[in-house]
């Protein structure tokens, strides 16, 4: 009789193990958030003009999230090439920057026009840092899995015989 090989994990074991990776990324990304509202908040007090206080703490959160997510977060992942895993993090960050720069921009300078209220340092938090962050945080998720921090592949006589090799015991 051949040997058995181990079935793929069923959708329970896959849910659960992206339940703890969402965790790890929702821990990083809320160190990451604090850092990025407290200095967002410490430039705005400095005088700093608000897009340009959002993109200096965008940059300053993310390179801790970089190091929080690929130490950590997707440690098991494939790890071939750090610049270039620096670079596309920051490249998918980019397009997370700039889901929240218009969020804010649209409410701080568009509906700011016409409501003054919306010009206030609350408004710039809520369009800026909850609503831009939130609807950028599901963006990240999504890229940084895809893209950046991609699952060692299976190899291709594994995957025909059934047989799979856990991304924690596969070589590195």
């Amino acid at each position: 009789m051949p040997p058995t090989s181990p079935r793929p994990p069923g959708l329970p074991a896959r849910l659960r193990a992206l339940a703890r990776e969402a965790g790890r990324f929702g821990t990083v990304g809320s160190v990451a958030f604090g850092v990025d509202l407290l200095l967002f908040n410490l430039l705005l007090n400095a005088g700093s003009e608000t897009l340009l206080a959002k993109t200096a703490s965008t940059i300053v959160a993310t390179t801790l999230a970089f190091a929080g997510n690929r130490f950590w977060t997707w440690r098991d992942g494939a790890h071939t090439h750090l610049a270039r895993q620096y670079t596309t993090f920051f490249a998918l960050n980019a397009i997370g920057l700039g889901i929240a720069l218009a969020c804010l921009a649209i409410s701080h300078y568009g509906l700011g026009q016409l409501w003054p209220a919306l010009q206030s340092p609350l408004a710039d938090n809520i369009a800026g840092q909850l609503v831009g962050t939130a609807v950028g945080t599901i963006f990240r998720f999504w890229s940084y899995r895809r893209f950046v921090f991609r699952a060692n592949a299976v190899p291709v006589t594994a995957a025909r015989t059934g047989s799979v090799t856990s991304p924690s015991s596969a070589p590195q």
